[in-house]
């Protein structure tokens, strides 16, 4: 009952400034301001108003919604950690023994001859002294970083 008295009144109030705008000849900002001042007894007749009211001062409607935040969080975390962890138990098991027999059988044990030497450019490859012609760039970091790791 006090919600749509105050309504009321906010409406009554802009109403009659829209028709103080509407005397000053500003018709389209006095057709704005009526439009505004309806909104509020438009909402307390459709019942709007009753159903927000409901809402905020019901704590049973709270509990609900920290209900609902709770199994949020609980889906979003079983979710995480079921895309981390591989799903369950069997499934992890399973994916292990498929990977097990997809490996090689000897491919973990260490070869007992002798490993073919790796070939190693020595003067083929002419290296780039100072600025390179076409970008006109300073390659000498690069050179540097590839003569540490041995290339």
């Amino acid at each position: 009952m006090l919600t749509s008295t105050i309504c009321a009144a906010v409406s009554a109030a802009g109403l009659g400034i829209a028709l103080l705008t509407a005397y000053r000849k500003r018709f389209l900002a006095a057709a704005r301001i009526a439009a505004y001042a309806l909104v509020p007894i438009g909402l307390v007749m459709t019942g709007v108003i009753d159903w927000v009211k409901d809402l905020v001062f019901k704590p049973s409607v709270w509990v609900g919604f920290g209900v609902l935040a709770i199994s949020a969080v609980l889906f979003m975390v079983t979710r995480a950690i079921e895309r981390r962890g591989g799903g369950t138990r069997k499934e992890r098991r399973a994916a292990a023994a498929q990977q097990r027999e997809a490996m090689a059988p000897d491919a973990s044990a260490p070869s007992l001859g002798q490993a073919p030497a790796v070939a190693r450019p020595t003067a083929a490859v002419a290296k780039p002294k100072g600025k390179a012609a076409g970008g006109g760039e300073d390659f000498s970091d690069i050179e540097a970083i590839l003569k540490k790791h041995g290339i």
